[in-house]
C-alpha cells in the first residue's frame, strides 16, 4: 500500500498537477493539506476525477487558508473531521486542520498544524496548544490500532532539517518549544519513518518560491509521516517526490511517499530525483537508486526575492 502526504497549497489552483501526479505516482491513500476549499467546492472540482480513479474521499474545509482531505482506494471508514480538544483560534473558532479515517486497516490522519507566525504572536501559543491536543488524540488511539499521522507539521524536527539553521534564528518552525511539542507527539509511540530510513541524508519537503530556493536546494523538512511501530516495520520505501515540485503551477511543498510491504519503484530516496545544488545529499548511489523512477518534468520556477523564509502564514 502506498500512502502519501502533500501540502497542495490550493487544490483548485493545482488541480491539473494533482491529477497528473495521482496518475503517475498511483498512491493508494493521500493526505492533502491547505486545500483552501470548502467541502462543496472540493466535491464540485474533484468528485468525478477521483471517482474515475477509484478514490473515495473525505474533505474538511471552509474555503479559506486551511482545509485538509483524505483520498483512499483502500477503504474510508469511520471518518472524523476536526481535532478533539482543539483550542480554537480565536477561542471557540475551530479551523479545518484535521481529518481522520481508517484506510486499509490503518487509522490515518491528514494534519495541517498551525503556522505560529512569530514566537511573539498569539498564533504561536495556539500552535503549541493544538499540538498538545493532537498528542492527546494520538495517545488515546495508539493502543487500539495501527496509526499514521501525516501532514504539514510546520516544524523542522532538528537543525538537520533546515538548509541553514543560522537563517532561521528568531523564526518559528525551529524553536525549542515547537520541537518539544513535536517530540511529545512522537513519544506516544510514533516513528518518523523518513528520518529513520534516511538518518544522515539531506532531505527537504518545502522550498520557498523565492530566491531560487528550489534549484539551490535551500529547503526545510516540515512535512512528516509518523507511524506506529507496527506500521513502521512494514515500510519498504519512503521518499520525497521532488519531481512534483518542479515546473510551473506547482505547490511549494513536495509529496512524501511511504510504501508499505512492497516498493513498486524499489528502495529509492531520499529525494527523487536527487538535487545537485548546494545542500544536496547527492551521490552516485542515490542517483542510481532514483533512476528507475525519474519519469518527470523539470524547469524550476523563477522566484522573486533574495531571502528564503519559513512558510508564511495568512491563517
Amino acid at each position: 500500500m502506498r500512502i502519501a502526504t502533500w501540502n497542495i497549497n490550493s487544490a483548485k489552483a493545482r488541480q491539473a498537477r494533482l491529477i497528473e501526479w495521482l496518475d503517475r505516482a498511483q498512491p493508494d491513500v493521500v493526505c492533502l493539506q491547505e486545500t483552501k476549499l470548502d467541502d462543496q467546492s472540493f466535491a464540485e472540482a474533484f468528485d468525478e476525477d477521483l471517482f474515475r480513479r477509484g478514490y473515495r474521499y473525505a474533505h474538511h474545509g471552509d474555503g479559506r487558508w486551511n482545509g485538509v482531505a483524505l483520498l483512499s482506494r483502500e477503504g474510508l471508514d469511520d471518518v472524523e473531521r476536526g481535532l478533539a480538544g482543539d483550542p480554537g483560534f480565536p477561542a471557540g473558532t475551530h479551523e479545518p486542520r484535521a481529518v481522520a479515517a481508517t484506510c486499509g486497516g490503518i487509522r490515518v490522519w491528514s494534519l495541517y498544524i498551525p503556522n505560529g507566525r512569530t514566537p511573539e504572536d498569539p498564533h504561536y501559543a495556539y500552535k503549541l496548544e493544538w499540538l498538545a491536543a493532537l498528542r492527546g488524540v494520538l495517545a488515546a488511539a495508539a493502543p487500539h490500532q495501527p496509526i499514521m499521522a501525516c501532514g504539514d507539521f510546520n516544524i523542522a524536527p532538528t537543525d538537520a532539517d533546515v538548509w541553514d539553521p543560522a537563517d532561521f534564528v528568531g523564526a518559528t518552525h525551529v524553536t525549542e518549544p515547537e520541537r518539544a511539542a513535536l517530540r511529545a507527539v512522537t513519544e506516544t509511540g510514533l516513528v518518523d519513518v523518513l528520518r529513520t530510513r534516511w538518518p544522515d541524508d539531506v532531505v527537504y519537503t518545502y522550498w520557498d518560491y523565492r530566491a531560487l530556493c528550489f534549484p539551490k536546494n535551500m529547503g526545510m523538512r516540515i512535512d512528516l509521516t509518523l507511524a506506529s511501530a507496527d506500521v513502521a516495520k512494514r515500510v519498504a520505501a519512503v521518499w520525497v517526490d521532488r519531481a512534483a515540485r518542479k515546473g510551473t503551477g506547482t505547490s511549494d511543498h513536495a509529496p512524501v511517499v511511504v510504501d508499505l510491504d512492497t516498493a513498486p519503484d524499489g528502495d529509492v530516496g531520499p529525494m527523487v530525483p536527487p538535487p545537485s545544488a548546494k545542500g544536496s545529499s547527492g551521490g552516485g548511489a542515490q542517483r542510481g537508486r532514483a533512476a528507475a523512477t525519474i519519469r518527470r518534468t523539470s524547469a524550476p520556477r523563477p522566484p522573486a526575492t533574495p531571502t528564503p523564509k519559513p512558510p508564511a502564514s495568512t491563517e
